[in-house]
């Protein structure tokens, strides 16, 4: 019995002790700033990536001859998405045309269009170069840049000449890794 009473006076102990103490008023917590919003880490690195590909290599082994239709796809990529994107089955999201211009104006304003459509997130895009009738003996010179450029950019998944109505064997459609981007 004796514990119970000292558990007692314990009690009115500590009540008397605590009898003027008022609890604290709640601190205001300090606005969180808000998280950035996400950025691909790795988006800038691919834009550059995607002109020092195209600035380096050779075209010799890339000829293609005035009417030839091409197609290109990266390994692992199935014959269906060419097919696909051949058809005109994906929407088209932006056109460059670099008709009228030399090898090399069309070169920095291909790269740059190529970079601005992968910090966009576009899917697929159509280069029109033209067929290169008036290029002579060269050959389609645009043509054949344009298809380089195309198998030396990690980011394109595949390219296939247009149809008809879309420029044919003078324009080409992109088929670009949105995850490149990310």
């Amino acid at each position: 019995m004796k514990q119970k009473s000292d558990d007692s006076d314990d009690a009115s102990l500590f009540r008397e002790a605590m009898r003027d103490v008022r609890p604290l008023r709640a601190a205001k917590r300090p606005a969180r700033a808000r998280k950035p919003a996400p950025r691909a880490r790795f988006a800038r690195a691919e834009r550059v990536a995607v002109v020092e590909e195209s600035l380096t290599g050779t075209l010799e082994d890339l000829s293609v001859a005035s009417g030839d239709i091409f197609a290109y796809r990266r390994p692992g990529v199935q014959e269906s998405v060419v097919r696909r994107l051949r058809r005109g089955v994906y929407r088209v999201q932006s056109e460059l045309d670099l008709h009228g211009l030399t090898e090399a104006q069309a070169r920095p304003v291909l790269n740059e269009f190529l970079s601005e459509a992968l910090s966009r997130g576009y899917g697929c895009v159509r280069i029109i170069h033209g067929k290169g009738l008036r290029s002579g003996q060269r050959g389609p010179v645009l043509k054949n840049l344009v298809a380089g450029v195309l198998r030396r950019t990690r980011a394109v998944v595949a390219f296939t000449s247009a149809r008809q109505i879309d420029g044919g064997t003078g324009a080409v459609y992109v088929l670009l890794s949105r995850s490149t981007t990310a």
